[in-house]
């Protein structure tokens, strides 16, 4: 038993070194300026990811290729990224003023920009973090496209297979492919991953679009061309960091913009001086919470109010959310698109012109009604900057005033220890992955006001990592069962929590008895196979301790507001 417990604990520690040594490399890179993935200069990164065998790169350290961690990434990095032997990272330098066409993923908001056939630029406008994900995922795609180039090069000058070349025929044909075309095509292609013809079928219509319903042959085949050209000819992918990323990184010059236009906004409409409650989630819920009994009134009489979120989460929904959307704008919502490149949305709910919450009817006209932030997702060590910034006073030409934040409150998805997907968990502290730092609070949030709703609630300490795609088994079990009482992992909450008391006990610009209240909802078990990220999105599952979430958070904030204004 002490053999296993020791083993386990040496593997955790492996894994820790691992993630470090990522770290530093990662940060030592971006200061050098330039480096070439699969050369010398990136085989620490790679040595580090094959040591950490992320589970949501599931098999990276064999000689298969890696199907759901490959849809992953290409979900969360630019369209045609596979095609270019170049990659810049740049910060905001001007190209949305360009004859350049934004590149956005579909998982991951970022400007991109493809410059010419050869080069990719990606805009990082959210911090170190983004950098990790960004350079973690590319790590991950050249490890696997040096994969394909060793089953199809068959001797030294590069000549190669006969299901390369029957590849190479599939995607260079004008027009569709039959289906007997397509299922040949696959055939070959399945030889070329060491997967079966069963399980390429079977992912195959994930990687399609509208514009190339045949994107997984033309993914394989042009990371496969990019991999021979580099061990064959020499031509070195690389990846640089552009002297202005270089210079602005660490310098919160987004998020000083962004902040200062929800402050210069709540001061245009004279909602400066009220109690401001901060809630950091996405950008329909609280809404919906609030507007939907409003707005829907008459599809409340037939259907739950459950039904109704789980509809107005469907996407073919438009005319539905519009409706909501409307009322709320009728009703002191005030909607701010992000322009400062931040890529976090922000809405502003005036309570005092909601004409009534639940039948309570109270705050309605009153002027020290409080006033609702809804800040969108940040994404790492962004957290820090916006609300670090989102704290500072408000300077306008004639006096400096203080937030009158009441309440701040976090919700959102991470990876649970326990339970599964959709489960909740309620924490109590964040700890800093890779460093000593950890950050205990009082949550207004507690286990007993989540029990009996269908779902399971853990409390307990959460790890706030520096990606999703570095989870590792190992460590996540030995931080399960460690006396740190770990419950589960995400990205932002220490960050949240640095802004958060320094802005409180440091330097005064907040109250020390402001509220704060966090909730997660499960997104995946690291821990269990098949139950990671990579398998798949919440759907439908999500929206109920999504609400159940929203709804508690909102019942406090008026419960407070109620007895503020009793006495």
């Amino acid at each position: 038993m002490t053999e296993l417990l020791n083993i386990g604990r040496n593997r955790a520690q492996e894994s820790t070194n691992a993630i470090e040594r990522m770290y530093i490399t990662m940060r030592h890179l971006f200061i050098r300026g330039f480096y070439k993935p699969m050369g010398v200069s990136g085989e620490t990164l790679r040595e580090a990811l094959l040591t950490l065998r992320p589970e949501i790169y599931g098999s990276i350290g064999e000689s298969k290729v890696e199907l759901s961690g490959l849809q992953y990434i290409i979900e969360r990095l630019p369209e045609g990224i596979e095609e270019c032997s170049f990659i810049n990272l740049t910060s905001d330098e001007g190209y949305s003023n360009s004859h350049f066409k934004p590149i956005i993923p579909p998982k991951r908001r970022r400007n991109c920009y493809r410059i010419d056939e050869e080069q990719m630029n990606i805009e990082i406008t959210r911090g170190r973090s983004e950098i990790y994900d960004i350079l973690t995922h590319l790590t991950f795609m050249f490890i696997e496209s040096h994969k394909i180039m060793q089953n199809v090069v068959i001797n030294e000058v590069g000549h190669t297979s006969r299901d390369w070349e029957k590849l190479s025929a599939a995607v260079s044909k004008v027009g569709d492919l039959a289906q007997k075309e397509k299922e040949i095509a696959i055939t070959h292609t399945a030889n070329i991953l060491g997967r079966t013809f069963a399980e390429i079928n079977q992912v195959y219509d994930r990687f399609a679009t509208t514009e190339n319903p045949h994107k997984f042959l033309h993914l394989i085949h042009s990371l496969g061309k990019l991999a021979i050209r580099e061990v064959i000819h020499g031509d070195k992918r690389v990846i640089t960091f552009s002297p202005i990323v270089r210079e602005r990184l660490g310098h919160h010059i987004h998020g000083e913009v962004w902040a200062n236009t929800i402050k210069k906004t709540l001061h245009k409409h004279g909602l400066l001086n009220r109690k401001l409650h901060i809630i950091s989630a996405n950008m329909h819920s609280v809404m919906n919470t609030l507007y939907s009994p409003l707005a829907l009134e008459d599809m409340l009489k037939e259907k739950s109010s459950f039904e109704i979120y789980e509809q107005l989460s469907n996407a073919k929904n438009d005319k539905l959310r519009e409706t909501v959307t409307k009322k709320a704008l009728q009703e002191g919502m005030i909607s701010l698109d992000d322009k400062s490149g931040t890529n976090i949305d922000v809405q502003i709910f005036d309570l005092a012109k909601l004409s009534h919450y639940k039948g309570y009817k109270g705050l309605n006209g009153k002027k020290d009604a409080p006033v609702i932030i809804v800040m969108d997702y940040a994404f790492g060590e962004q957290a820090y900057e916006t609300m670090d910034e989102l704290l500072k006073p408000y300077k306008d030409e004639e006096e400096q005033v203080y937030m009158n934040v009441d309440s701040i409150s976090i919700m959102g998805k991470a990876g649970i220890l326990q339970g599964g997907k959709g489960d909740l968990m309620i924490p109590d502290a964040h700890l800093f992955e890779g460093t000593a730092d950890n950050y205990p609070f009082p949550n207004d949030l507690k286990k007993s006001d989540f029990e009996g709703q269908g779902l399971q609630v853990f409390d307990g300490s959460m790890v706030t990592v520096l990606g999703t795609s570095l989870q590792n088994r190992d460590l996540l079990k030995f931080f399960h069962d460690s006396t740190w009482n770990v419950i589960g992992l995400e990205m932002e909450g220490a960050h949240y929590q640095k802004a958060i008391q320094a802005a409180a006990k440091l330097r005064g610009n907040i109250s020390p008895e402001v509220k704060l209240r966090y909730a997660y909802y499960a997104s995946d078990n690291p821990l269990e196979t098949g139950s990671t990220l990579a398998s798949g999105g919440l759907g439908t599952a999500g929206v109920k301790p999504t609400y159940i979430i929203t709804e508690k958070i909102l019942e406090q904030i008026f419960n407070d507001a109620v007895q503020n204004l009793k006495s």
